[in-house]
């Protein structure tokens, strides 16, 4: 017998790049909490750049589960900060 168990989609959030030949940039402060419900297009983190501080939109919907930079971190663009979860 085979029980149905629904999978769990790891979807990373990865630094996007906000302004034009930018790098990386710092984190500045996560705009949501660890198991929050994220929709896309939510603001989920401050980020600042050489010229400014932006709010990086969320590009998927899902819980967020895990951080992996924290304010004062830099990341270069394309590397993930953190992660979502969706049902798969």
């Amino acid at each position: 017998r085979v029980l149905f168990r629904s999978m769990m989609l790891r979807i990373p959030i990865e630094m996007q790049p906000l302004a034009y030949e930018m790098e990386s940039a710092v984190v500045v402060e996560w705009l949501v909490e660890l198991g929050a419900q994220v929709i896309k297009g939510d603001p989920l983190v401050v980020v600042e750049t050489e010229k400014a501080q932006v709010e990086m939109e969320a590009l998927d919907t899902g819980v967020l589960v895990e951080v992996v930079s924290v304010p004062g971190d830099e990341v270069p663009v394309g590397e993930p900060i953190g992660y979502l979860e969706q049902d798969g």
